[in-house]
């Protein structure tokens, strides 16, 4: 038996055999042999191409000892194999590697601790290796799934459990390394990987998240104090790491991973974790992928459009984080998107929350809290979205703030505007009314430290008009929100804070107002559309509804357009504007309470006491200030200090024969005579254009087109009750008497004479013009209705319900004329 005989003979055994056997000692306590190793490592250098078997007998001796629990063999030859892996960087070392990282996988399937830490700190040290040439067939999918079970141990012992997840979150690092930068193992990236390594690492700092994190807000060193390494802190490293390696066209595979992870664990409610993931996600990735990001939060928002309004508001508060680190830099293409998206879901809100609302109405069974309870929570969802709206908006540059500000102000739905993505019929006026409010109070966040280089491009029509039409709606919410928008796009010197509260202002001077000489193009802009604010100051202010705080911004809006848009012709316009406003109060032809009519006399004289001031009139300071002065002794219920206050006792009536009281036309137009100012134009009454708004829409806050047509027809037939009034004495007595109507009409055509004489060409422009525009409607609304485009094969376009339906019409059925005909 020759071979048996050579096989146990040591000197006929391959030598490299013998030099593997010879670095384990009789004892393994001992150690790996030093010297032997020496010369095993020289002989593997000297030899490469015996690589390949050195490694595949240490492997064989690996598996044995691992079975026959001979764990200090095992670590000689893990040692054996790191020093030969570090020492030999030959084309040859391909296969050896495959035996090195057989033996890891054995260590690591194995159920000893030791042995997987290990294995782990082995290929950590292979993973720090920079290989000369790539490995076309090398995978790593094992490594990945045996890592990241390993990051979710579940033993017993404490400090065991630490180690085997340190040792398979380092695992992981070691596979991003060796796998990341290069390209031929990009299949790193896909879905099935990333399910893996990222809840891991999730997973790991959450758990720290949930024991100790929240009474340290620092991040913790990835070293604890004993020594050991910190599973939290080296798995965020790792995170970071990760995210920082994405290229572009890997971010939502890296995204998606972590949306699922917290799903998964419900860890919207609260959403403390939820947020710092994704502040370490934005920090982390490179400036130009941040749009990726947002783009995955706003698909992940539209999957759950349907979940509790914890979640929804979880998921909005987290996209708040992100827009916000974004902000910063570049967000690319989603600005608009964004807020399509999150007004998309205020709507959805608003309908889930009045729908709710009404169900537990009609059930009778459930009691008033647990209806408040819900409605408290889509408040929440609410105020979310309209936080990350004016906080998104607010930390845009100047050019991209005005084109959101357009954005929003096109979805809010207001009489003559088309509102397609939000659609307010089903929802009614209530609901209307909240989405109005909830855009408004965002267009404030929006604008608020908006500076404009002219008012023109600040408020352009489109965006003004609506505006403007708002600020007419009888909710008194609406029209304060409306003033603020304008106190935060006018003031661009920042002088509102100075004017707060309405009052009788000693001395203007202290409060040294910043203000520069106006602009062209701002005084152009008054030239166009001053009658337009002078006529909502006007109609906006005898409201009933009108508290303290509309008197309060009214007031404000009247001071920041002196200092911001007042020259000299402006400022007789507002001179104008007070007088009108005063001799409202005083006729009340409105039948106004006298709390709103004392607020107006309050309102002009607190502005025309600031007016005076700012134009440095002597004479025009004087007469307003024996005016005031003869308030306070006979009539304080005029000023703002006693009107405003709490219990003030009103008058009975306001006597229009006290002239001391009140502001006199000629008085004020003698003190403006100096030059520059035309202060015959005071003579002329200021009149507010009747524009086709106020006929039509004054009280309401939105109709849809189809009941607006129902409305109209519905007013336009006779009442039966009028068609058969009874003929009495007194009936015929007023018909015969015409003497009454015969004044009447030359005292209006008088008024006409002398308006169409005296007053300003804007004023007339802007009259005829608002004319002009009801004749265009109603042509325009006559010529819908009658003309009809003639049938085509392709189908013609009907409306019918707001929604477009196409009908095809077949040739054989079309009717042409005869000259058509061949």
């Amino acid at each position: 038996m020759p071979a048996g005989v050579c096989g146990c003979c040591g000197p006929l055994r391959p030598r490299y055999k013998r030099l593997v056997d010879n670095i384990f000692p009789e004892d393994p306590k001992d150690g790996l042999s030093k010297s032997d190793m020496e010369k095993l490592t020289f002989y593997a250098v000297s030899a490469p191409e015996k690589l390949d078997r050195i490694g595949a007998y240490l492997a064989e001796r690996l598996s044995r000892d691992v079975v026959r629990h001979r764990y200090g063999n095992v670590v000689i030859a893990m040692e054996a194999l790191d020093q030969l892996l570090m020492a030999c960087h030959s084309q040859s070392i391909k296969p050896f590697v495959e035996s090195f990282l057989h033996m890891v996988a054995k260590l690591l399937e194995s159920r000893e601790p030791d042995l997987q830490v290990l294995g782990t700190n082995s290929f950590v040290k292979f993973a720090n290796i920079e290989e000369d040439t790539p490995s076309y067939h090398r995978r790593y999918d094992f490594f990945v799934s045996q890592f990241s079970a390993m990051c979710h141990s579940t033993h017993e012992d404490s400090e065991t459990r630490t180690r085997i997840r340190v040792a398979g979150i380092r695992g992981l690092q070691g596979v991003v390394r060796k796998t990341v930068n290069d390209e031929l193992q990009a299949i790193i990236w896909e879905p099935q990987h990333m399910d893996k390594l990222i809840p891991s690492m999730l997973f790991n700092m959450q758990d720290a998240e949930d024991l100790d994190r929240a009474g340290h807000p620092s991040t913790p060193s990835v070293v604890g104090q004993d020594g050991e390494e910190n599973p939290a802190a080296l798995a965020e490293s790792c995170f970071r790491e990760l995210l920082g390696r994405a290229a572009y066209g890997n971010m939502n595979n890296a995204v998606r991973p972590v949306l699922v992870h917290l799903d998964n664990h419900r860890l919207w409610e609260p959403n403390e974790f939820a947020v710092s993931c994704f502040r370490i996600i934005m920090y982390s990735i490179q400036a130009q992928h941040s749009h990726h990001v947002i783009q995955q939060v706003l698909n992940h928002l539209d999957t759950h459009n349907k979940d509790t309004p914890r979640v929804r508001a979880g998921i909005v508060q987290v996209l708040l984080e992100t827009v916000a680190i974004a902000a910063k830099g570049s967000v690319g293409p989603t600005v608009l998107e964004v807020f399509n998206t999150l007004l998309k879901h205020l709507r959805m809100s608003v309908d889930f929350e009045l729908g709710e609302s009404s169900r537990r109405n009609s059930a009778a069974s459930v009691s008033s809290s647990g209806r408040s309870g819900r409605e408290s929570e889509e408040r929440i969802v609410q105020n979310a979205i309209i936080q990350t709206i004016g906080f998104f908006g607010g930390n845009l540059p100047d050019y991209q703030r005005a084109e959101v500000m357009m954005f929003i102000m096109g979805k809010v739905p207001v009489y003559g505007t088309p509102c397609h993505t939000l659609d307010t019929v089903k929802i009614g006026h209530q609901g209307t009314k909240r989405i109005q409010a909830m855009l408004l109070s965002s267009l404030i966040m929006v604008t608020s430290g908006f500076k404009a280089k002219s008012m023109a491009a600040a408020l352009p029509p489109p965006f003004l008009e609506p505006l403007f039409s708002i600020s007419l709606m009888e909710e008194n919410e609406l029209r304060q929100l409306v003033l603020e928008i304008l106190h935060n796009i006018i003031d661009r010197h920042d002088n509102r804070a100075k004017l707060r509260g309405i009052r009788i202002i000693p001395n203007v001077a202290a409060l040294k107002i910043k203000r520069e000489k106006i602009s062209k193009q701002d005084v152009a802009f008054m030239k166009k559309h001053g009658q337009q604010l002078y006529r909502h100051i006007y109609l906006g202010s005898k409201e009933e509804d009108n508290s303290h705080k509309n008197f309060e911004l009214l007031f404000t809006t009247l001071a920041v357009a002196t200092i911001e848009l007042a020259n000299e012709e402006v400022v007789v316009d507002l001179i104008r504007l007070a007088i009108a406003l005063q001799d409202m109060a005083l006729a009340n032809e409105e039948n106004m309470s006298m709390f709103i009519r004392c607020g107006i006399m309050a309102l002009v004289a607190a502005y025309l006491n600031f007016l005076s001031q700012m134009i440095a009139n002597p004479a025009f300071c004087q007469h307003v200030s024996k005016v005031i002065e003869q308030r306070n002794m006979e009539a304080p219920y005029l000023l703002p200090e006693h009107i405003f206050r709490d219990k003030c006792p009103l008058p009975e009536s306001l006597d229009k024969d006290k002239r001391p009281l009140y502001f006199q036309t000629a008085d004020m137009a003698e003190c403006l005579a100096a030059p520059g100012y035309n202060a015959e134009r005071l003579s002329v009454p200021y009149v507010p254009q009747v524009t086709d708004e106020d006929r039509l829409t004054r009280r309401k806050s939105f109709v849809d087109t189809i009941s607006l047509q129902v409305d109209i027809m519905s007013n336009n037939l006779p009442d039966k009750s009028e068609l058969a009034e009874e003929i009495t004495f007194e009936t015929l007595k007023k018909a015969i008497d015409t003497t009454g109507l015969e004044e009447q009409e030359r005292e209006r055509r008088r008024q006409v004479m002398e308006k169409f004489q005296k007053a300003p060409f804007e004023e007339i422009a802007a009259h005829c013009e608002s004319k002009a525009n009801m004749l265009h409607d109603r042509l325009a609304q006559i010529f819908e209705l009658t003309i009809r485009p003639p049938p085509s094969p392709s189908g013609v376009v009907s409306i019918s319900a707001g929604h477009a339906q196409h009908q095809s019409v077949p040739v054989y059925e079309m009717k042409f004329p005869d000259l058509c005909v061949y």
